[in-house]
């Protein structure tokens, strides 16, 4: 071969190697968002912190001193707790809120189900939906005061009706036997339209064709809903009981604005009995006990009412 002669390069797919090989590539770098995720969630915590953290180490606190606003609290241990055994009021006063979620619960996811039943295999109205969730939006003093002159024994419009029927007046806020099944009327009023669209909201979530396929089978509407909505309800049924049940332990604002514990103490719960320790005999580390004892009483019934209803398995999955 002569001196001449140009040897040609190596071409791509021949195997041979260049003088210069490619350097490997580098690894991407995954993105750490964590830092990101830290400040989007620093609002929250900062408002959870001052809140909710701090007031229950402070309740916590109290609750082990004898403080009446006055003078500054004086370390008792627990002495408020060991009064707070032997109290009947505050006996009382949780048998008579028992009495109340009984009737609050009971009553309002009934109906709340006949309501969510009914709009899922009848109509899917928007505007129906929306009349539903109005007097979940009205606050709750309104909606007592509303309901304190629609009741009055003397001026109210519905013993007017009764006593244009011919009927006798009814002193609803003022019957020991009627008192608290009435404010719990008035709240089931108020809750049951906005738990009835979270019943339905979940309805929503089960296939369509298992009800087709039942149907074809025979089955009613009621062996529809035993079998198919209400098993399959069973998480969403779970955190709407669960709500339910915290929010009839803190049932306050009715209370306060038509029948202030009375008569005769059947309508006292436990969270006004708490305010009036409080703000009316200036007991704030008593107070403050019976509402740390509430606070984990709720816990209590809360783990169990999840682990009874075995609120994190669904038969969907």
């Amino acid at each position: 071969m002569g001196a001449n002669t140009a040897v040609a390069p190596p071409h791509k797919g021949s195997g041979l190697r260049t003088g210069t090989a490619k350097e490997p590539k580098r690894p991407r770098r995954r993105r750490d968002d964590r830092k990101a995720a830290w400040l989007f969630l620093a609002p929250a915590l900062v408002g959870f912190a001052l809140f909710y953290a701090y007031p229950t180490v402070r309740g916590v606190y109290y609750s082990l001193t004898d403080y009446n606003m006055l003078t500054p609290p004086a370390f008792t241990g627990l002495e408020n707790y060991d009064h707070l055994i032997g109290d009947d009021q505050f006996w009382n006063a949780l048998k008579v809120t028992g009495y109340y979620v009984v009737l609050n619960i009971g009553s309002q996811t009934l109906l709340a189900l006949l309501l969510a039943t009914l709009m899922h295999r009848l109509t899917r109205s928007v505007a129906l939906r929306a009349l539903l969730l109005v007097p979940w939006l009205v606050p709750n003093v309104t909606v007592g005061l509303v309901w304190l002159w629609l009741l009055d024994a003397n001026l109210g419009f519905v013993n007017h009706v009764f006593d244009a029927l011919g009927m006798e007046t009814v002193g609803f806020f003022n019957s020991p036997g009627l008192a608290m099944p009435t404010i719990a009327a008035i709240n089931t009023w108020a809750y049951t339209g906005y738990t009835a669209l979270l019943l339905y909201a979940g309805m929503l979530q089960v296939p369509q064709h298992l009800y087709e396929s039942a149907s074809l089978d025979g089955a009613g509407e009621w062996r529809m809903f035993s079998r198919i909505t209400l098993p399959l309800l069973r998480p969403v049924l779970a955190l709407v009981l669960v709500v339910s049940l915290i929010g009839s332990f803190q049932i306050f604002d009715t209370i306060a604005v038509t029948t202030r514990g009375g008569p005769m103490g059947v309508t006292r719960v436990i969270y006004y009995y708490i305010y009036e320790q409080a703000f009316a005999q200036f007991h704030m580390g008593y107070a403050s006990a019976v509402a740390v004892i509430l606070a984990l009483l709720l816990g209590v019934l809360t783990a169990v009412q999840m682990r009874l209803l075995r609120a994190s398995r669904s038969d969907l999955a």
